[in-house]
């Protein structure tokens, strides 16, 4: 559809959009462009990682404890924490506050961590010597970490 074709139907595709589909309770899947258009996704700051050095039941740790805090707060719980997840997590939360203050414009006093959670990536298989010509195997797991800001209504 057109830019023109899509903002007359602006407020049906925005309806079909929050509801959700009646056998897989999912929302109706909209193309990059229509998403733009119609402005879905304009509330808030998303920054992912792929491929983190860390297993996911580590980095839920840290993620438990910010998950729903104050973007303030969050900074200041994954500042003190003595875990390797933190670091990175500073990092995703900073990125996400970029892009919500500077890709939507959104106000960073009202930003708070709305969802935060990290799914298992792929796992690197290698192995270990034992003795008598035996071999273990070892599984380095890595971890993909997803955060998203959004303004809390005033």
């Amino acid at each position: 559809m057109s830019k023109e074709e899509l903002l007359e139907k602006k407020e049906s595709l925005i309806k079909q959009y929050n509801a959700t589909h009646a056998k897989s309770r999912k929302p109706v899947i909209l193309t990059k462009k229509e998403r733009k258009v119609l402005g879905i996704g304009k509330d808030q700051g998303r920054a992912s990682v792929d491929g983190i050095r860390i297993p996911a039941t580590k980095a839920k740790l840290v993620i438990d404890l910010i998950r729903g805090k104050s973007l303030d707060t969050a900074y200041g719980i994954v500042n003190n924490l003595p875990r390797a997840a933190s670091d990175i997590l500073f990092k995703l939360l900073h990125s996400a506050e970029a892009n919500a203050v500077n890709n939507n414009e959104l106000d960073r006093d009202l930003l708070y961590v709305a969802e935060v959670y990290a799914n298992q990536g792929p796992t690197m298989k290698r192995i270990r010597a034992r003795a008598q010509g035996r071999a273990n195997r070892i599984k380095k797991r890595t971890s993909n970490i997803t955060v998203v800001l959004k303004e809390k209504d005033a």
